[in-house]
């Protein structure tokens, strides 16, 4: 296996204008000049640790977060019954469901040591209203947020456990690519009964179709590490020929095709 080309946690630059992820973050269609006004309301947190909240539920919202390296786990609580709504990687936005409350509808924390940026929703509010292309940015996300949701609620009434691990599966390797690490193969950071709790499933589901998956040679499960080998039959899994992917238009767009 070479671990080069393998999705892990990774050290990225300091400034919004050299960031390896600026594409997949706010300033992309933005010129030098904005990207540094961006870059001047943004406060990089110290790296959250394994565990560790970002915020909580019911929390007052004062800030979007975009999340630099590692990852995290969104999830809200009810009647003491915990519920994963969501998976961020680096270059994703956490925070928006608060705008509207003002206060957060869920809790994030860190599943890896992860690195966050801090953007004020006060100051970005006012920097927008001063450059177009970040408003546009602004609804881009907003609006890719809602195509994801809606994805995934048709994910999980319409499929099977195989249909929504496979749907799952290809999601985070389109995602992952999108970020320049192979689309084939990759690390899992969360626990199989994360991924259980977000896709309704026992974890003794999920653990069992991993394991028909493998030994059907659709993917290799080494660890922590998956290896995808049969991309087709995964998508035929999946329900979806055609890519269970709502960041295709995003990939083509950004490599001309």
């Amino acid at each position: 296996m070479d671990s080069s080309h393998v999705f892990t946690i990774g050290k990225f630059s300091r400034a919004c204008t050299d960031c390896q992820l600026q594409d997949l973050c706010f300033p992309m269609g933005l010129s030098r000049e904005e990207i540094d006004q961006l870059n001047r309301i943004v406060s990089r947190r110290s790296p959250l640790q394994r565990g560790t909240p970002l915020f909580k539920q019911g929390g007052l919202f004062g800030s979007l977060f975009a999340v630099r390296s590692g990852s995290i786990k969104s999830f809200t609580t009810e009647d003491g019954i915990e519920q994963t709504i969501a998976f961020h990687l680096p270059g994703e936005i956490l925070g928006l469901d608060a705008i509207g409350e003002g206060r957060h509808q869920s809790t994030a924390v860190a599943l890896e040591t992860a690195s966050i940026c801090e953007l004020p929703y006060d100051r970005l509010y006012l920097l927008a209203r001063e450059i177009d292309g970040l408003q546009h940015q602004l609804l881009r996300i907003m609006s890719r947020k809602l195509a994801a949701d809606d994805q995934f609620k048709r994910l999980i009434t319409r499929h099977s456990a195989e249909g929504r691990l496979a749907g799952f599966l290809l999601n985070l390797a389109s995602r992952y690519a999108l970020r320049g690490y192979s689309s084939s193969e990759f690390n899992l950071s969360m626990f199989r009964s994360d991924i259980g709790n977000y896709l309704g499933l026992a974890v003794e589901t999920v653990s069992r179709t991993f394991t028909h998956f493998q030994h059907d040679g659709l993917i290799d499960v080494q660890g922590k590490t998956i290896k995808i080998l049969r991309r087709d039959t995964l998508e035929i899994v999946a329900g979806n020929s055609a890519r269970l992917d709502f960041f295709a238009d995003d990939l083509l767009n950004r490599t001309g095709n």
